[in-house]
């Protein structure tokens, strides 16, 4: 059975153009939800989300692509026989817009092909690879395919892109749904009341232990465990009961060959919104017990992003494990009820070698993942 190690991470978000940005603005308690500019708000009642700065179309082609090219600048060479494996939810769902609009736009780029061919040409791959669209747990479920596909040793070595825009398309869809907090994200609090939606990016490199000491690299921290499981309850509503997220978070950690006991920390889904901030509570109860597991959501700094979501939580995971820091939930004043968890609106201290990081979506979708931190 081969060790799935991740070898290099990249991120883009409101916080910051890269990772080290982001870690330190979410280390300093700072969120990037605010008025949006890129589309009149004016008549939603919620008008805030984390968006990226300067990204402008060119050609009349989606902004999409000036938020890849920022985030895979710099990024090494992939090595030779690299899969690709991409997470979104709506792509260039921009220039869907502007041709609905009558507007000039590359209709190429609607479907998710567009981006798929767009990747495997920038990164000199022959084949464009696989997109994973599980709504917002795509990026954790592209991940956990990655991992499998090293594990069995159909791939050396696997890329994944994850990536999301605002849009008006899908901010008028939340707002219809009324799951947008007009006063920004609030996950875990006493007071919350829906959720923030964000844009950005990560990439991944992730390859088989094997490969990884073949060329020379140790290695960032390894993907040990992982679990999907469906609700089969509500087309947008979770399970009261948690009863997906319980089977996904312990059939990760049966993977990974440990308990619960093992667990030093939990990112989670934390969207903000009453019924999933509940619901994971209750999941968490049931998996952890009376374990007081430092637990906290990247929401409320970088918003809901969506398809990029899991993978910008998995490099920031990566960081937390190596600095052994927790980083602040933004937006957290008074923990909610029955939350035994601590939440904290400063960075937690964590101890051990395993964090859960988990990740629920439209459908019923559950996700789970367990990341080690390399040893000493």
């Amino acid at each position: 059975m081969n060790e799935v190690l991740v070898t290099a991470t990249a991120s883009i978000t409101g916080l910051g153009p890269d990772l080290e940005t982001t870690w330190r603005r979410l280390l300093a308690g700072d969120t990037a939800v605010r008025p949006i500019r890129r589309f009149d708000a004016g008549r939603y009642p919620a008008r805030n989300a984390s968006w990226i700065e300067g990204l402008e179309s060119r050609g009349n082609r989606s902004l999409l692509y000036p938020l890849l090219e920022r985030l895979l600048d710099g990024f090494g060479p992939l090595p030779p026989g690299c899969r690709l494996v991409t997470a979104t939810t709506k792509g260039c769902i921009d220039t869907f817009e502007r041709v609905r609009k009558g507007l000039p736009g590359v209709v190429d780029d609607i479907p998710v092909s567009g981006p798929l061919t767009w990747l495997a040409s920038r990164l000199g791959l022959s084949d464009p690879g696989i997109n994973i669209s599980s709504a917002c747990a795509s990026s954790t479920m592209a991940v956990a395919r990655a991992a499998a596909m090293i594990e069995s040793g159909s791939a050396d070595a696997v890329f994944v892109v994850c990536m999301d825009l605002v849009s008006e398309f899908v901010f008028s869809g939340f707002s219809s749904l009324q799951a947008l907090d007009p006063a920004g994200c609030r996950p875990f609090d006493r007071s919350r009341n829906g959720l923030s939606l964000g844009e950005g990016g990560a990439a991944l490199l992730m390859m088989s232990a094997e490969t990884a000491r073949g060329k020379g690299i140790r290695g960032i921290g390894s993907v040990v465990g992982w679990g999907a499981a469906n609700d089969a309850t509500h087309v947008t509503a979770p399970a009261r009961d948690g009863c997906g997220l319980i089977q996904a978070v312990r059939r990760a950690m049966a993977k990974a060959s440990i308990g619960p006991d093992d667990i030093s920390a939990i990112n989670a889904h934390g969207t903000g919104t009453v019924y999933n901030d509940a619901m994971e509570v209750t999941a968490f109860e049931a998996v952890f017990g009376s374990l007081r597991i430092p637990l906290n959501s990247l929401k409320g700094a970088i918003g809901h992003t969506l398809g990029a979501a899991g993978g910008i939580e998995v490099a920031v995971a990566l960081r937390s494990l190596a600095d052994r820091t927790l980083p602040p939930t933004a937006g957290f004043g008074e923990p909610m009820e029955r939350c035994g968890f601590p939440v904290s609106s400063l960075p937690q201290p964590i101890g051990g070698r395993y964090l859960l990081s988990t990740n629920s979506g439209f459908g019923g979708i559950n996700v789970a993942l367990v990341l080690k931190r390399n040893s000493e």
